[in-house]
């Protein structure tokens, strides 16, 4: 945490020195050319020039290890009686890259997740960013996840590695994937890859379905075979788990799956009263959708991509309870 901060301590240093040689050469040129007052433009631009690299500071110091549970409750017509008011939390995109240096802080989250007392904890996909030996530093925190029917997980893009031959890592991509599959078994999570697992409470039972990941877009991978992840289940109350939001339009709409739970989009960690150009890439970009009788939830994630910093995206833990629907 401490080499972290004093990175980012040399960043905003340099970056305001910049900003304050760039005003004083804007502040006098205005000066010579209109005849303003120098000292005026110079604080003025000063003070205009100085909100990005603040915002930029808050967004790395601070929000981005403000950690926010967002509570939803969902009722279904379908839900099995025993499953009324069962409780999964949700996360999402750890990006442990993002936590080397700030270990202390993913602690928190996971106290904070494991205080929800949940039945079911689901991870939608993108443990790592670039290499497998990320979770190093993580495996021995996440491993402290707990919930009564356990961890369950799923492949995101990042999770594939297929930006692994950037690194010093000697790993091929798949496998990269191979070992992140192993890494997370041995955290004691169930790795769900194009398969199901069917949760059994009494006499009633749910399917919590898996697949591999599913996008429309040419740059992430399109592994995720829905058939083979649901084979099993007919009849069943499924919740399926898909790491890309764009799956839910492109093929799980008009299938007899009530509730899908995605991550992926960050939210572009930036939003502003509510708004974020994710909306502008993204049909479904964060948080409750619905279409008919079917939900999806998307969790902005827990941690970062190539920028470390949140600003009004902060990292999300959820809790999803199930109602079943009163007539």
């Amino acid at each position: 945490m401490y080499t972290e901060v004093f990175s980012v301590g040399i960043v905003l240093l340099v970056c305001w020195v910049a900003i304050t040689l760039m005003d004083l050469a804007v502040a006098g040129l205005l000066a010579l050319v209109f005849g303003w007052s120098f000292k005026r433009c110079f604080v003025w631009g000063l003070l205009t020039l100085a909100v990005p690299v603040l915002m930029m500071g808050y967004g790395i110091l601070i929000e981005r290890n403000r950690y926010e549970v967002k509570t939803v409750e969902i009722a279904f017509d379908n839900l099995p009686k025993a499953f009324d008011g069962y409780s999964i939390v949700q996360l999402s995109d750890i990006h442990s890259r993002s936590f080397r240096y700030r270990t202390g802080s993913l602690q928190r989250a996971v106290e904070k997740a494991n205080n929800l007392n949940a039945d079911l904890i689901a991870f939608t996909g993108d443990i790592v960013t670039i290499t497998p030996d990320e979770l190093d530093a993580t495996a021995g925190i996440l491993s402290g996840l707990q919930a009564r029917d356990g961890v369950v997980s799923i492949l995101g893009n990042h999770d594939y590695c297929p930006y692994i031959k950037e690194s010093n890592s000697t790993l091929t991509p798949d496998e990269g994937k191979k070992e992140v599959i192993a890494r997370e078994r041995a955290m004691g999570w169930r790795m769900l890859v194009n398969e199901n697992l069917i949760l059994r409470h009494g006499d009633d039972s749910i399917a919590i379905v898996g697949v591999e990941n599913t996008s429309t877009s040419p740059h992430f991978p399109k592994r995720g075979d829905l058939w083979k992840a649901m084979k099993g289940t007919d009849g069943m109350f499924r919740i399926l788990l898909s790491h890309d939001p764009t799956h839910w339009d492109m093929g799980v709409i008009g299938k007899d799956i009530p509730l899908t739970l995605s991550g992926h989009t960050h939210a572009m960690q930036f939003s502003l009263l509510g708004w974020s150009p994710i909306r502008h890439f993204y049909k479904q970009s964060k948080g409750l959708y619905r279409k008919g009788n079917q939900y999806l939830y998307i969790n902005i994630g827990l941690g970062e991509t190539i920028f470390p910093v949140r600003i009004g995206a902060t990292p999300e833990i959820t809790q999803i309870i199930l109602r079943r629907s009163r007539e």
